[in-house]
């Protein structure tokens, strides 16, 4: 695997955790979701990702 579906994975399993999480317990819960999607937002302008440098720090390589 490579950072990016790394990445991309930890995005698409934070999603719907959180909003099952919404649906069955308090609204609160939303946070994470708010979180990742302007962290993708943001990703997507600036082409960087906070979350990308732990995988790097333990070898994993990039695309």
């Amino acid at each position: 695997m490579t950072v990016e579906r790394i990445v991309r994975g930890v995005a698409g399993f934070m999603i719907p955790a959180s909003l099952t999480l919404f649906m069955n317990h308090h609204g609160n819960r939303l946070v994470p979701t708010l979180f990742v999607g302007l962290n993708l937002l943001q990703s997507a302008v600036t082409d960087w990702c906070p979350f990308m440098a732990m995988p790097r720090y333990f070898g994993v390589k990039q695309a």
